[in-house]
C-alpha cells in the first residue's frame, strides 16, 4: 500500500511529504490508519541528529484506528481506536532500540525512532507500541497523550510522587511542562510554579493549574522560588534541558540535613540535554537532595486510561493544551513555529 509521510531522507535534507510503502503487519505488528499526530520538539533533534539513520520517519505521539492486526496480536483488533506511542507496553531495559518496521522509501527502509512515524496517513508498527482507547474520545487532542501527556504527568506520578500539599515548580511550560503542571495539580500540590521566559505562558500555565508564575528574562527563578515557599519547593523539574535551568532546579529544591526523616528536595530532569552541565555534588550530598531523570516513566496500559479519565472527568484541559493545527503538507512550518516560539502549547498535525 501507498501513504504518504513526513520523513527526511538524507542528514541535512529537508523534511518532504512523499509517498511510501506500507507492507501488510507482520505477527506481532498492527497497520494504523493515523488521526492525528503532535509536533514535539524531539523531531527537532532527530532532524539534526547525524547518527540516526535516514530516510526516517518521524513523530513518535500519534492517535488513529487499526485497519490490520498480526495474527499473534490479541490487545487490539481492526476497527479499535488507538493511541500510538514511542514508550513499549511492556518493561525494557534501557533505551527502545529502532527496528525496521517494513516501510519503505524508494527500496529504502524507512527508520522511525521508537518504531512510530505518526507524520504519516498510515503506518505500520509493532503491537507493543499502541495501546487502545474508547471510541467516544476525541479522535484528535488524544494524539498528545502519546508523549507530551506521558512525559510530564508520568514524571509527576512516577519519578516525583507529587502528593496532596507538596510544592512543586515546572521550569519550561511548553507541552510537556504544561502536563506535569496539570498533573501536579491533580495530585493536590500547592503550590505550583510555572518559570518561563514569556509572560503569555506563564499566564496559561494558570489555566491547568499553576498557582504562581516567574518570568526568568526578569528575575532569578531561584531566588523567586524561594519568596514563594522559604526554602525551596519540594519538587523541581526541568522540561526545556539547557544547561541553566539543569542546574536552577537542583537550587530550586529545598535542603534536607543528617538523619534519615531530613531529605532534601528531588530535582527531576525532563528536557532533553543540549550540552553537559557540571554539578556540585556537594548540592546532593550535604543537603540530602536527590536529581535524578524521568524518561517516559508511565506504564501506557494503565496510565493511557487515567489520563484520559481525568480528561472526562474536567480535571485536565487536553483541549486547551492544543493550540495550533496543520495539515501533514504544512507540517514543516510547524516546526519552524515550534523552533521560534511561536507554539503557545502544543501543535497537532491533522491528516
Amino acid at each position: 500500500m501507498k501513504s504518504k509521510a513526513a520523513i527526511q531522507v538524507e542528514h541535512g535534507g529537508p523534511l518532504v511529504v512523499e509517498e511510501i510503502d506500507i507492507p501488510d503487519p507482520g505477527p506481532d505488528q498492527v497497520t494504523v490508519r493515523n488521526f492525528a499526530s503532535g509536533v514535539c520538539y524531539s523531531q527537532v533533534h532527530q532532524l539534526r541528529d547525524p547518527g540516526l539513520l535516514r530516510p526516517m520517519g518521524l513523530g513518535h505521539e500519534g492517535s488513529g484506528v487499526v485497519t490490520r492486526v498480526g495474527k499473534d496480536v490479541t490487545h487490539v483488533k481492526e476497527g479499535d481506536h488507538v493511541i500510538s506511542t514511542w514508550v513499549p507496553r511492556t518493561p525494557i531495559s534501557g533505551l527502545p532500540v529502532s527496528r525496521p518496521t517494513g516501510a519503505a522509501f524508494d527500496g529504502r527502509p524507512v527508520i522511525a525512532d521508537g518504531d512510530v512515524y505518526t507524520w504519516s496517513e498510515h503506518m505500520v508498527t509493532f503491537a507493543d507500541k499502541v495501546v487502545p482507547m474508547s471510541p467516544s474520545d476525541p479522535t484528535d487532542i488524544t494524539c498528545l497523550v502519546g508523549c507530551a501527556v506521558l512525559t510530564g504527568a508520568g514524571a509527576v506520578l512516577h519519578t516525583a510522587k507529587v502528593g496532596r500539599g507538596q510544592s512543586v515548580a515546572v521550569f519550561g511550560v511548553g507541552g510537556v511542562g504544561l502536563s506535569a503542571i496539570g498533573a501536579a495539580a491533580v495530585a493536590g500540590a500547592d503550590p505550583v510554579i510555572a518559570v518561563d521566559l514569556a509572560d503569555r505562558k506563564l499566564q496559561f500555565a494558570r489555566e491547568f493549574g499553576a498557582t504562581h508564575g516567574i518570568n526568568a528574562l526578569n528575575t532569578d527563578p531561584v531566588e523567586a522560588i524561594s519568596e514563594i515557599r522559604p526554602g525551596g519547593v519540594d519538587v523541581a523539574m526541568d522540561a526545556v534541558g539547557a544547561p541553566v535551568t539543569a542546574l536552577q532546579i537542583l537550587r530550586a529544591v529545598r535542603q534536607g540535613g543528617p538523619r534519615a526523616d531530613n531529605q532534601g528536595g528531588t530535582a527531576v530532569l525532563l528536557g532533553i540535554p543540549v550540552s553537559d552541565v557540571s554539578v556540585d555534588l556537594n548540592e546532593l550530598l550535604l543537603y540530602q537532595r536527590h536529581y535524578c531523570g524521568s524518561l517516559g516513566a508511565t506504564d501506557p496500559e494503565a496510565d493511557f486510561p487515567l489520563f484520559l479519565g481525568w480528561v472526562r472527568e474536567g480535571r485536565f484541559p487536553l483541549a486547551k493544551l492544543v493550540t495550533d493545527r496543520f495539515p501533514l503538507d504544512r507540517i514543516d512550518e510547524a516546526c519552524v513555529a515550534l523552533e521560534e516560539g511561536r507554539i503557545l502549547g502544543r501543535a497537532i498535525v491533522e491528516m
